[in-house]
């Protein structure tokens, strides 16, 4: 492979493709990469021979599940692409992806027009501040209606969704209609189209539209300036047309993004922020390669072969070989022995990198998710905003079928989570099970598989675990009194507190209101540790509770046997009292759905959803005869949701779940789970 050249920032731009699965994402980069040249020929998902989805488990499932990074040149400038998934379980590797560009090139499938996803990644790019672009991928294909999606997507997302090119030749070319309008569109007018995207533009700039309104038209190669302004203000979304599989299209978006598309200096920056919490502010990152470091880990990817290896994106200063990088607010440096830039699997050593480029470093332990890489002591406890990510809330009991394998299949779970910020898992101490949490079926199925097939660990699973919590519905006092004598030193601690309930959604808070040093200060953290160990295991049903306040206000100590462990277990134990008595409850979880099918099959949806507890708040178009509902429901309600969307769509039917909130469960379902929590403590 060629050797990589070190650019300015002028010469670079970023681009992570994102939308709903099925929009051709992975085939759109293939045909880029070998447009471009990189590649002899595009690979073919079908034959698991595409630069982008090279694991095993996506050639086995035809899908991208992770996000994979590569790079291609076109006129002097080097493009970074990344490649993203688009089913909704995999949400988190595509919203990571949106951390390291200055474009979202939104991909729309021709033929099922706008999904939720695509409604999903314009709507986190916005909020990003990222500039979008809109690509119509699939031109060519039979019934498709691209004026009406035109009038759609217009609709969905703005008035500033204009064509930057139109389809010509029944979809097997395009014609530009912004630098050079002129020929024959399959529909509308090259001239039309030119207009409007030249009044968008030239509306940011009052200097320019004195100029377009006195002589009706500006060059478009002097609107560069007040473009790029367009982009970043989200004024404009450039809409362009190709063919992946036919190459409609593709040497003009290769144009597009060179000519059009932000460099690093021109997007907006990223939002670093230094402090945590109400004391935060705002840090600039300048793409200024002679500045100290910035740079952020959107990705890591542990192999069981290479070691973990980090991806991060430089926003400031030059990373060299060698560099002394420090990891967030670590005190030790390391020192970066390789510096890679990638092309999906392989991986390509280059000397340095300056702002704008995407890069990885292998074998560096402490490298983690969302880290700041710096190289100055002073860049400590900066980090970028966080991300919103949606809450997993579809669970797994998960064993390893040998015994004595616990502790390997709990640190290999401890490793994909790495990879995966939306994967979470937890130790139910009341019935001594892991529990892994994803998105939904499918993510956690790829979990299963990385288990058993990458990594070699045989597992065992049960079904679903709902991840219901605990509240409280009234103010309560809680007392007790640990003392205990063994013959030489004992323990002693006494804790009154008292509980209250919070608002859903409010968490929890410890307050100390002890006067006097009835309990000294040194003992309040292990109250509260024992509050915790409480409220992790639940008093009614055995899931964690929230939504509370525990006020500790006073106590009585000893002051040869007082100890720790003896403020924890009375803090333990006078918090079960106070919740006991303070009406506990079950709450569940309440998702956010968006189903969409055909519109002959919408009745039945919303009829399930009603038989299932559900709220229908609403339905629209979504394109191609389909419609989507959008609705409400427990999250144990939907049980195999898809098997039964299937049988009433004719398998038509697709759906997206996010977490909305928790709420209080039904009486039969509290009286359930608080027998079955009771016949687990009598076991």
């Amino acid at each position: 492979m060629p050797s990589i050249p070190f650019l300015g920032t002028a010469s670079l731009r970023t681009l992570a493709l994102v939308g709903a699965a099925a929009s051709g994402k992975t085939s759109l980069a293939e045909a880029l990469l070998h447009r471009a040249g990189t590649i002899g020929a595009p690979g073919s998902l079908e034959r698991g021979t595409t630069v982008s989805d090279f694991d095993p488990l996506e050639r086995k499932f035809q899908h991208s599940l992770n996000a994979s990074v590569m790079h291609l040149h076109h006129r002097d400038t080097r493009i970074h692409l990344i490649d993203t998934p688009g089913s909704p379980d995999f949400l988190g590797q595509s919203m990571t992806a949106l951390e390291a560009v200055e474009t979202a090139a939104v991909v729309v499938n021709a033929v099922a027009g706008i999904e939720p996803m695509t409604r999903r990644m314009m709507d986190w790019a916005a909020r990003r501040g990222l500039c979008r672009l809109l690509v119509v991928n699939r031109i060519d294909a039979e019934r498709v209606d691209l004026p009406a999606l035109v009038e759609r997507l217009q609709e969905a997302f703005g008035k500033e969704c204009l064509p930057l090119n139109l389809p010509a030749r029944g979809g097997t070319a395009v014609v530009d209609c912004f630098f050079h309008p002129s020929g024959e569109a399959d529909f509308s007018s090259v001239e039309q189209a030119h207009r409007a995207l030249v009044e968008q533009v030239v509306e940011v700039d009052a200097a320019f539209v004195e100029r377009y309104l006195e002589d009706g038209d500006v060059d478009p190669s002097e609107l560069h300036a007040p473009l790029e302004q367009a982009l970043r203000e989200g004024h404009l979304i450039p809409i362009c047309f190709t063919s992946a599989r036919h190459g409609a299209g593709l040497a003009e978006l290769l144009d597009v993004l060179v000519q059009l598309m932000p460099n690093p200096a021109e997007g907006n920056p990223p939002r670093f922020l230094q402090g945590e919490g109400a004391q935060a502010h705002p840090v600039e990152a300048r793409p200024d390669p002679d500045r100290h470091v910035l740079a952020h880990v959107f990705k890591v990817a542990i192999d069981p072969y290479v070691g973990k290896m980090g991806v991060f994106r430089i926003h400031q200063g030059t990373v060299t070989r060698d560099s002394l990088l420090y990891v967030g607010d670590g005190r030790k440096p390391f020192k970066v022995g390789h510096l890679f830039m990638l092309q999906g699997k392989e991986h390509v050593e280059i000397p340095r990198a300056g702002p704008g480029e995407i890069c990885a470093v292998a074998k560096v332990d402490e490298i983690h998710f969302d880290a700041v890489l710096h190289d100055a002591a002073e860049d400590s406890r900066i980090h970028l905003q966080p991300l919103d990510f949606p809450i997993p809330v579809h669970g797994i009991a998960i064993e390893p079928v040998r015994r004595g394998d616990e502790q390997r299949l709990w640190d290999l779970l401890q490793k994909l989570v790495e990879e995966d910020p939306c994967l979470r898992i937890e130790h139910v101490a009341s019935t001594n099970e892991t529990v892994v949490y994803g998105l939904g079926e499918l993510h956690l199925r790829v979990l299963l598989e990385r288990l058993t097939e990458v990594h070699r660990c045989e597992v065992r699973t049960r079904p679903p675990r709902i991840a219901y919590r605990e509240s409280i519905t009234q103010p309560a006092e809680g007392h007790h009194r640990h003392k205990k004598q063994t013959g030489g030193a004992g323990q002693f601690g006494e804790v009154f507190l008292r509980v209250e309930p919070l608002p859903r959604g409010a968490g929890f808070e410890f307050v100390d209101q002890v006067k006097g040093g009835a309990i000294p200060s040194q003992f309040i953290p292990a109250v509260e540790k024992g509050v915790r160990q409480a409220m992790e295991a639940g008093v009614v049903a055995g899931y964690p509770m929230q939504d509370l306040r525990v006020i500790v206000h006073d106590g009585k100590h000893h002051p040869v046997d007082s100890k720790e462990v003896a403020f924890v277990t009375a803090g333990r134990k006078a918090f079960v009292d106070a919740a006991l008595k303070a009406r506990p409850i079950v709450l569940e979880p309440v998702v956010t759905l968006e189903v969409s099918a055909p519109e002959a099959h919408v009745g039945d949806i919303t009829g399930d959803l009603a038989a299932r507890r559900g709220q229908v708040n609403g339905t629209h178009a979504s394109g191609d005869g389909s419609m989507t509902v959008l609705a409400q429901a427990p999250l144990a309600e939907l049980a195999s949701y898809q098997t039964r969307l299937n049988a009433m769509t004719g398998g038509q039917g697709r759906y997206t779940l996010a977490f909305s909130h928790y709420d209080v469960a039904p009486p039969g379902v509290q009286q359930q789970l608080a027998s079955q929590f009771r016949m687990r403590d009598e076991e």
